[in-house]
């Protein structure tokens, strides 16, 4: 059984026991968050729109951090502009414990 969620403008397909890194959510670490965007749901066939209105996802935090940084540099010859840029984004990892569809 597995459903797809959206989180943080992102879509992941999920089943139980998965873990995954969602965009950060406001939530401490063991905590339990409900995932109620549930686009489709598949036990043997595939759900989808009004059969799955009330769907829910539900899993605990097991961890906040921030991805490895990116670098970012901007470059214009013959000018002598550069910029240099680094970015970690932040990040939520989840664990999933019940697709309740």
């Amino acid at each position: 059984m597995y459903a797809i969620i959206a989180t943080g403008g992102k879509q992941y397909k999920v089943s139980e026991g998965d873990v995954i890194k969602v965009e950060k959510l406001d939530v401490e670490v063991g905590a339990s968050v409900t995932f109620d965007q549930v686009i489709a749901v598949s036990d043997k066939e595939l759900k989808v729109a009004g059969d799955v209105e009330k769907a829910t996802v539900t899993g605990t935090v097991m961890d906040q951090g921030k991805y490895r940084k990116v670098i970012v540099y901007k470059y214009k010859r013959k000018t002598g502009y550069h910029k240099k840029n680094g970015h970690r984004q932040a990040y939520t990892q989840v664990k999933i414990d019940k697709i309740n569809a």
